[in-house]
């Protein structure tokens, strides 16, 4: 898994792999957002706002600390 940096008060580098997105936080816990599709990967990363973006995964996607 290839993480990359990204512009965020919250998260530090984000990344996908296998229809999951891993997200390190600032603290530099990492978390697993499971059956994420390329395309959502994609639109996350792209967003306006990763910290709204984030608030809408966590609604959808089950996640588990790594």
């Amino acid at each position: 898994m290839n993480l990359i940096p990204v512009s965020s008060s919250r998260m530090s580098k984000v990344g996908w792999e296998n229809n999951t997105m891993y997200i390190q936080f600032k603290n530099g816990q990492i978390y697993a957002y499971d059956n994420v599709s390329e395309s959502e990967y994609k639109d996350f990363i792209n967003s306006p706002s990763l910290g709204s973006a984030l608030h809408t995964f966590d609604k959808i996607h089950t996640y588990r600390p790594l």
